[in-house]
């Protein structure tokens, strides 16, 4: 746990080199999946508040299949629109550092208090797209930070796309 606890914390703090563990150690996909389902539960929370199971349970099948699709999107962006010369990547090592990037959602929980629920949303979604073009500039060994910033607003603004989708179809309807 203290390694989990370890690159948690480096990737939120943007540590480039807990990045490189993370995509290099195939055993890490555990935590990944660990992660991500933590962040889904914590934007369910804050978002919705403690009380409907649906709707935490909305927020983590969103943030699973996000993330999955997020990775996929940005490994094909990354390595076949964009690479670079020594570009060498595959889904797996993106899911890892992409997970990792996904660390500041935690704080996401904390949008169920009164009035800095928008605020926190909005810091921690500005922190997770930070983190995500440090993980994809180690990820994909890139040399320049435009190329990585490229990468994951396209990735990204796809994910986003993709998520609202599936949350549309999924979210219980408001009469």
């Amino acid at each position: 746990m203290t390694t989990f606890t370890h690159r948690v914390l480096g990737a939120a703090l943007l540590d480039a080199q807990v990045y490189e563990e993370v995509e290099a150690d195939s055993r890490a996909t555990r935590q990944a999946v660990a992660l991500v389902l933590l962040v889904g539960v914590s934007g369910g929370i804050g978002l919705r508040g403690v009380g409907a199971v649906q709707n935490l349970v909305v927020a983590v099948i969103t943030a699973v299949v996000g993330w999955m699709a997020w990775a996929t999107l940005t490994c094909l962006i990354g390595t076949r629109l964009l690479p670079q010369s020594q570009t060498q990547a595959d889904v797996g090592q993106l899911l890892r550092t992409l997970a990792f990037s996904s660390a500041p959602g935690i704080l996401c929980a904390l949008g169920v208090i009164p009035l800095l629920g928008s605020p926190i949303y909005a810091v921690a979604s500005v922190w997770m797209l930070v983190a995500m073009i440090v993980a994809v500039r180690q990820a994909l060994d890139y040399t320049s930070t435009g190329r990585a910033v490229a990468v994951c607003m396209v990735g990204w603004m796809l994910s986003l796309v993709f998520a609202a989708i599936i949350g549309m179809v999924f979210a219980p309807n408001v009469s």
